[in-house]
């Protein structure tokens, strides 16, 4: 399990990412699906939460509205008092670039890079410094030092994504989503990544948001929100693999559903996860 937070972290009140009736809709007429049907949430500063569901939830479709990724057929999404709706695509890109981080399934690191420069790579892009004590406090907290000058063919699959998470929070952003950062890792890797997200969170302030079908993934995280149906049905602090597990069989008694299947959208326009 993930350590304590510190007490700054856990008194903040300051909510870094939310939605607010957040309704989703693809296709038209009988071929009309709500992967979003009036969702409100909140995610705390400080805090990793993470976002489960049965397979055709929404709960990558709910990550990808709430940072910036796919837009609301209704209601609102914002990043801090921002709300995405009113921003056009050159803010827009903007916003994603300064206050939000990504980790996907995938690394998606350069390979002719080495790690300092892939860590980098999206200050470089923006044609910006970015803050050299802040990388120094990442590469200790991501434990990669010895391995800055290494290419990423030269490491093992956990560090690699090490290396993304570093990238993902190398630009300071309020929040980092996280999709399925763990399906691509053996389960040793997978629980080395998933303290470090945890860690990270609550050594650097920042909001942590991942989306996962894995109950031992989640039992990393601070809390759970749990969809079903494209809504919002339950939230559980503290939680734990069993708990979680319980949750999970309430939405498909016979368990062939929960805990299977990468949890990723598919990403050709099919309704995501």
């Amino acid at each position: 399990m993930t350590t304590a937070m510190t007490p700054a972290v856990m008194t903040s009140s300051r909510t870094a990412a939310r939605v607010v009736d957040a309704v989703k809709v693809y296709g038209v007429g009988d071929t009309e699906v709500r992967a979003l049907d009036g969702v409100s949430v909140g995610f705390p500063a400080g805090r990793f939460t993470a976002i489960m569901g049965p397979s055709g939830s929404g709960k990558s479709t709910l990550m990808h509205c709430a940072a910036g990724l796919d837009t609301l057929t209704s209601g609102s999404a914002l990043i801090g008092d921002t709300d995405l709706s009113t921003l056009d695509d050159r803010r827009l890109t903007l916003l994603r670039r300064e206050r939000i981080g990504f980790v996907f399934q995938a690394f998606n690191l350069l390979p002719t890079l080495t790690v300092a420069e892939n860590i980098t790579l999206p200050a470089d892009l923006a044609g910006s410094r970015p803050d050299q004590r802040w990388l120094d406090t990442l590469i200790d907290v991501v434990g990669l030092r010895d391995r800055l000058h290494h290419r990423p063919a030269e490491l093992s699959g956990g560090q690699q994504q090490r290396v993304a998470v570093a990238r993902a929070f190398a630009g300071n952003p309020d929040v980092v989503f996280a999709d399925e950062p763990t399906g691509n890792l053996d389960s040793r890797s997978g629980e080395e990544v998933l303290r470090l997200l945890g860690d990270a969170a609550r050594r650097t302030g920042r909001t942590v948001v991942m989306v996962t079908h894995d109950p031992v993934a989640a039992a990393h995280a601070d809390e759970v929100v749990f969809l079903a149906d494209g809504r919002l049905v339950d939230r559980m602090d503290a939680p734990t693999a069993d708990k979680v597990l319980d949750r999970l069989k309430a939405f498909d008694p016979t368990g062939t559903r929960s805990g299977t299947g990468n949890g990723t959208g598919t990403g050709n326009g099919e309704v995501p996860s």
